[in-house]
């Protein structure tokens, strides 16, 4: 078959968008575009996974960063959280029962707040009511009914004691330790040195009434204490009457807002309890707290912690935690100092993202989770026990438990999505047990779209919503048919578009960069020219300083001519941001052996498991094409020349399949054709990537040394539609000075590189013949060396006591003696 036959027409090195196809001017005609584009199936799961409410229905939204994921992430949860009922508020309360363990409260959206202003505000009315209860005369009054009768018996227990200790020659005296008997010297107390003057006989006889007055001295006391405590009791009545009297009515009116939520009623029941247990605190005009008291004093305690709060029909919540740490999703605990140490109350509980997303929605970034410590087992933890429970980090691992505050669980509802990448899914899926059952919705994000239908419409009305978004200009049609082409170029295939939204984002700010530096009004097709080429001047530092070594000869690369055993094969350099192709020589020598294809790269160590797998298929081919009737009798060596980094993939087994094939035949192959395609072991030639950037990067090389007419790259037929060469590149196969040809055999391309036929191993003077008469001059030589080596080994050996001759002196120059 002529080789002409097998070049690529012009029309299908690159697809173009027909600006009359849009229906459109510029894209203000354009409405805003509702939901995502191109990912129909990312978008399906999603809706599926927030709408299925079973236990495990998490979503983990899995694709390539740029591709949109989180904003349809966002935008689909959003969309979902408006049509879903709000939920309730969550609020701390102090525990009257168990201080260490603050309760939580669940009411209604907006009524947490509203309780927190209740109970303050009835926190003042007590701090302004309660004194002034106390300091009315009414008060006094009934404080001195209540306790008249204790008093008056207590006062006649007294009065007759003293008047029997007076009847003694005694009198009672209180002292700090209680009452004591004292004797009397003319009616008055005697003093201790009086005492000590009196005879032995008369302070004898003082100390044993002293003495028989003593137990009298205890009764009574004993008595007094009791009518004491009695009239404690009674005013402690009186003052919890006066109280209640002051605040029930106060109490009564909160309490009836809140009959709907008992646990509510139940716990301002309690205040009211704990205020008239500590009326001292409310007794003077003032009972703020300093700074550092502890959670029993007032009203430290009863105050209301709003944890969680909701507008009323508001919808679910939607929390994108950007910082997920372990305390922004678990929430905390937080101290004050206090005397040289840290206090902590319910009041100082505050919310992590968990309880802020309770009954709605949580998006986070995997990655950003799975490198902040204790986070991801917190977040598994969380959604196996369905709780969201406040715990520092420090009393897990501290060896001393310390006394802290552990508050009741809230219980959680939540529907958690994770966004990562593809490998990470994997990863988690595959080594965390647990992934499987917690995350069971997978939306994958694809990263292009097929063109067809609306598929540039939906494109065009995406650039018009992005501009209008960010404030940048519109775009002609003209511009958008560029922008369509460049999503081609992207997906590198003709019939796909990329959803890398984020690439084109920047591609749309850089055109409108340069169209405000021209103050245009639109974004045109030269701005977006403009934008493509100077984004890849700034990127293309490296690839220019390669070429810059194959034009001054460092990097040996032969474009015309023709070389036996040589072929020019292509690689892609990936440098982040920018990758672009580069002609790499590919030479093979050949002898007699039994070593097969030898990879010095392999060898080397310096090329990968799928290279290996490459060099080892043609062995393969070799083997089935050429060792049908007798074992293969070579040994051949293939290496990629100058090569100074690892060479990984089989898009150069074609190549070198081509390299050999040519020093064994003894035919030259065409040097300004360069080789990009892998093989199988039957001779077919498979797709490989990069095809775009290997053509573009030969076709630099050329021009560079200079174009010949006779000059292209030879590609795998599938890549035909892969095809989206820059327009220099086009212009210049249009005019002959270079060319493109597709091949689907091996047969076609050596036809291609060799201007022979390929032919089959018994045709003579085809490619095919001349490598089978070739090995067979191998396989002869071996066999002749044999038995050469044969001959050798059973040549007669002399006789026994024979004298054996010498042996044959050493080579080089006799070693002078020392």
């Amino acid at each position: 078959m002529p080789i002409e036959d097998f070049e690529v027409a012009l029309e299908h090195l690159r697809a173009s968008c027909e600006t009359d196809a849009l229906g459109f001017e510029t894209t203000a005609d354009l409405p805003e575009l509702k939901g995502t584009v191109g990912q129909d199936r990312a978008m399906a799961a999603i809706d599926f996974g927030l709408e299925m409410k079973t236990k495990g229905y998490n979503i983990f939204a899995a694709g390539p960063t740029g591709t949109g994921r989180n904003f349809a992430v966002c935008s689909r949860t959003q969309e979902a959280a408006s049509k879903q009922p709000t939920p309730d508020d969550w609020c701390y309360v102090y525990n009257f029962d168990n201080p260490r363990q603050p309760r939580s409260l669940r009411l209604p959206p907006g009524r947490a707040v509203r309780l927190r202003e209740d109970v303050e505000a009835l926190l003042a009315t007590l701090r302004q009511e309660l004194p002034g209860a106390f300091e009315s005369e009414a008060y006094e009054e009934r404080k001195e009914r209540a306790v008249a009768d204790v008093q008056a018996e207590r006062n006649r227990l007294l009065r007759e004691l003293d008047e029997e200790a007076r009847g003694r020659g005694l009198m009672i005296q209180a002292t700090p330790m209680g009452f004591a008997a004292v004797p009397l010297a003319d009616g008055s107390p005697m003093l201790r040195e009086q005492f000590e003057q009196l005879p032995e006989e008369e302070r004898k006889a003082v100390n044993e009434k002293m003495e028989m007055l003593r137990d009298r001295i205890q009764e009574t006391v004993s008595q007094v204490r009791q009518l004491e405590k009695e009239a404690r009791r009674r005013i402690q009545g009186l003052d919890r009457e006066v109280a209640m009297l002051a605040i029930g009515d106060r109490f009564e009116e909160v309490k009836a807002q809140y009959r709907e939520q008992p646990e509510v009623v139940k716990h301002l029941e309690r205040v009211a309890e704990d205020v008239v247990s500590h009326l001292a605190q409310f007794r003077t005009a003032s009972s703020e707290s300093e700074e550092g008291r502890p959670p029993d004093a007032a009203p430290a305690r009863y105050q209301v912690n709003v944890l969680v709060s909701h507008d009323e029909n508001s919808g679910a919540p939607v929390i994108r935690e950007h910082s997920p740490t372990y305390y922004n999703l678990m929430g905390r605990s937080e101290y004050r100092p206090v005397a040289g140490g840290a206090v902590t109350d319910h009041t100082l509980m505050k919310p992590g993202a968990l309880h802020r997303a309770n009954g709605g929605y949580l998006i986070l970034q995997a990655l950003d989770v799975l490198a902040s410590p204790f986070a991801w087992e917190a977040l598994k933890r969380s959604l196996r026990s369905e709780e969201a429970v406040i715990e520092n980090i420090g009393e897990q691992w501290t060896p001393i438990p310390a006394a802290t505050l552990r508050p009741e669980p809230i219980p959680l509802d939540v529907k958690v999505v994770l966004v990562g990448s593809p490998l990470l899914y994997f990863l988690l899926y595959h080594y965390e047990e647990e992934f499987g059952k917690l995350f069971k919705v997978k939306a994958d994000f694809d990263v292009d779209m097929a063109v067809g239908g609306d598929s540039c419409r939906s494109y065009a009305a995406f650039i018009a919503t992005h501009c209008r978004d960010e404030g940048l200009r519109q775009l002609t049609k003209a511009a958008v048919a560029r922008v369509v082409e460049h999503g081609m170029r992207l997906a590198s295939d003709q019939e796909k578009l990329s959803t890398r939204f984020a690439a084109v984002a920047d591609m749309l700010a850089e055109a409108n960069f340069w169209a405000s530096q021209e103050k245009a009004d639109l974004i045109d097709v030269q701005h977006v020219e403009k934008a493509l080429e100077e984004k890849e001047y700034r990127s293309r530092r490296m690839e220019d300083r390669l070429f810059e070594f194959i034009a001054r000869g460092d990097l040996i690369l032969q474009v015309d001519g023709q070389a036996e055993g040589q072929v020019n094969g292509l690689a892609v350099l990936d440098v982040g941001d920018y990758a672009f192709g580069r002609p790499a020589r590919i030479t093979a020598r050949v002898t007699p052996g039994r070593a097969g294809v030898v990879n010095i790269e392999r060898e080397a160590r310096m090329s990968g498991q799928i290279h290996h797998k490459a060099v080892m298929i043609l062995s393969g081919y070799l083997l089935g094409t050429y060792a049908e009737e007798s074992p293969l009798s070579l040994s051949a060596t293939i290496a990629f020349e100058q090569s100074y980094e690892m060479v990984e993939g089989d898009s150069a087994s074609c190549a070198e399949l081509y390299a050999i094939l040519s020093s064994l035949s003894g035919a030259p192959i065409r040097q300004g054709v360069a080789v990009t395609g892998s093989v199988d072991q039957n001779g077919r030639v498979q797709p490989i990537g990069g095809a775009n950037q290997k053509i573009e990067g030969f076709y630099a090389a050329c021009k560079l040394k200079g174009l010949t007419g006779d000059q292209g790259v030879m590609i795998p037929r599938q890549n035909v539609k892969n095809l989206m060469l820059k327009p220099e590149v086009v212009q210049a196969v249009k005019d002959g000075k270079f060319r493109i040809w597709a091949v689907s055999h091996v047969d076609e391309g050596i036809e291609v590189l060799t201007d022979l036929p390929a032919g089959a191993p018994d045709k003579p003077k085809t490619i095919h013949g001349l490598v089978a008469k070739r090995l067979r001059e191998f396989s002869d030589a071996l066999r002749g060396a044999r038995e050469d080596r044969t001959t050798h080994i059973i040549e007669v050996p002399p006789s026994v006591g024979e004298p054996r001759p010498p042996a044959p002196p050493p080579p080089g120059p006799p070693i002078p003696p020392r």
